[in-house]
């Protein structure tokens, strides 16, 4: 029987990777043992190099097996075994992408040595042309020269990817020393005794802006995630904290009751501890320009005569989400030679439409119909909340970017109708509605469904095995894994669109196993309102925050 997902399981990793499902898991990340004599709670850390190597030789032969055949695999380990580690991994069949060094502050002090700053992180695939790297995510990636010295408005402002030399507090390494947030050398501080995130019970505690580096780079929203050596929990944590499914292995019966200790107080979406991400902490480059105005006169005529001859009259928002339009938008700026890419002009396509000195659309596009939002809305709700989970941006982020919002549109035909032709632009023209009616939905839900957001009313509920019969009217539900609820939908029939969640392998990969429902025959803003309080009631996964909270995610603007 293969092992539960979400679950930290207690056992030896090498025996627990052999009851994984081979191929199921996306990303792992493995931080071993380093044979250096530390005092775990139930392992011996002073093995034989033979017998050390021989039994790292079967746990990633274990990882192997378990691994997708696009899969990732992430070691850290110290100076002792790092080179014969690397090369066992290579004779189990993985390809070594990058070899990084993690520096740190806090090291282990030698008394008759050089202090231990630094750990070997490798990172492997299984196929060196088949593998995930989500170069696009702005949270792996570093500000570049032409933002931090040129203040150039027209730079890309997720920056660059960073080189293999990773540091997340630059602030506090000397610049002679040559350390930079863009190297191949990572820079996060250890967690150390005194430090906010220090859990207590594992003297080896990874800092969760670290596995939030890995975990975004190397593995989607929804992948499943493996750490073969649970320690503190932080794999575990982080992956739940960035929307992934995740198994945990630890030897430790004790370890293994702190982790879920740890993982019942981490909410999905939850803000990732410890030292400060580099693209917020970069310091500002002492001879560098003063950031300029955002733009002169001419280039905003540019911009708008741009708008006036690609738009075709369509109002902006329209615009973003279309995407022969917004290549031509995009295209007529560059032809004035004024540089700058995509995303620069869209985000100044809207700030001048936000400034209220912008010509009047001529064509007014069809709204979103109650029918449309019932038959793929939901698939729209969940892309956009998966991806401001990882990418920690606003819905309008998302559409002004190309690559942001080809994943967007990848996200949301993985969640939407089976067997359904749905195109890129109603995915995203939906997902501007669900955000158009987020503010009244959440104004009727405390006005007229109170009782439901304070659980002072019950809802009947079914078992997925069950006749799905009481479901075949209008309503709203939700979806729930356990006694947890991850999804809540409104739908003119509620047994259609849940039998085609149940036929769609990434709503059944969340393992739903009952749903509870409230009949409502009220018109779409009624369930939108109804939706609203079910979903601050319960915190579901994949519902959109507006729905709960005043705002989007708050992120930097241009």
């Amino acid at each position: 029987m293969a092992l539960a997902i979400n679950k930290i399981h207690q056992g030896d990793c090498v025996n627990l990777l052999a009851k994984v499902e081979q191929g199921s898991v996306d990303l792992v990340f493995a931080d071993p043992p380093f044979n250096i004599g530390y005092e775990y709670d139930v392992y011996d850390d002073s093995k034989q190099a033979e017998d050390y190597l021989s039994w790292c030789r079967q746990w990633i032969d274990g990882v192997y097996r378990a691994l997708r055949p696009n899969g990732t695999f992430w070691l850290a380990i110290g100076d002792e075994y790092a080179a014969e580690l690397k090369m066992e991994a290579q004779k189990a069949g993985f390809h070594c992408r990058s070899w990084v060094i993690w520096y740190y502050t806090f090291g282990v002090n030698c008394v008759n040595g050089f202090s231990r700053s630094h750990t070997h992180l490798f990172h492997f695939v299984k196929d060196k042309k088949n593998f995930t790297f989500n170069r696009i995510n702005p949270q792996i990636r570093v500000k570049s020269a032409r933002q931090l010295v040129y203040a150039d408005n027209r730079a890309n402002p997720d920056g660059r990817l960073p080189d293999n030399t990773w540091i997340t507090r630059p602030q506090d390494a000397p610049f002679f020393l040559g350390f930079s947030p863009s190297h191949d050398t990572w820079y996060f501080a250890r967690v150390a005794g005194t430090f906010k995130e220090r859990e207590g019970f594992h003297g080896c505690q990874m800092p969760e802006q670290l596995l939030a580096r890995i975990i975004r780079s190397s593995s989607r929203p929804q992948d499943l995630v493996l750490d073969p050596f649970g320690g503190s929990g932080t794999t575990m944590t982080v992956a739940k904290k960035l929307g992934r499914k995740w198994i945990g292995l630890e030897l430790s019966g004790e370890y293994v009751r702190y982790i879920n200790e740890r993982l019942e107080k981490t909410e999905v979406g939850g803000a990732i501890d410890g030292s400060e991400d580099p693209i917020k902490s970069a310091p500002s480059t002492a001879n560098g320009k003063r950031r300029k105005k955002p733009f002169d006169e001419k280039t905003q005529n540019i911009v708008i005569n741009a708008y006036q001859m690609a738009g075709k009259g369509y109002p902006v928002d329209y615009l973003l989400c279309d995407k022969e339009l917004n290549a031509a938008f995009v295209g007529e700026c560059l032809k004035q030679g004024i540089g700058g890419n995509a995303y620069v002009w869209n985000r100044y396509l809207l700030r001048l439409r936000k400034s209220g000195s912008f010509p009047q659309s001529s064509q007014r596009p069809s709204s979103v119909t109650a029918e449309q939002m019932d038959r793929y809305g939901f698939a729209s709700e969940v892309a956009w909340r998966l991806l401001a989970i990882d990418y920690r941006r606003t819905l309008d982020d998302i559409l002004c970017s190309p690559e942001f919002a080809i994943e967007f549109d990848q996200l949301a035909a993985e969640f939407g109708p089976v067997g359904e032709e749905v195109s890129s632009l109603e995915y995203r023209l939906a997902a501007l509605s669900i955000r158009k009616r987020s503010h009244a939905a959440r104004e009727l839900a405390l006005k007229s469904y109170g009782d439901w957001t304070n659980k002072r009313k019950r809802i009947r509920k079914l078992r997925l095995g069950d006749s799905l019969r009481p479901l075949e009217n209008p309503g709203v539900f939700v979806l729930c894994s356990g006694e947890v609820g991850f999804y809540v939908g409104e739908s003119a029939n509620m047994r259609r669109r849940v039998e085609q969640a149940m036929n769609n392998r990434n709503w059944l990969g969340l393992e739903p196993d009952s749903v509870a429902f409230i009949e409502n025959d009220g018109g779409l803003p009624e369930k939108f309102a109804l939706k609203s309080a079910l979903a601050k009631r319960e915190n579901p996964l994949l519902n959109c925050r507006l729905l709960v909270h005043e705002s989007e995610l708050v992120t930097d603007q241009i």
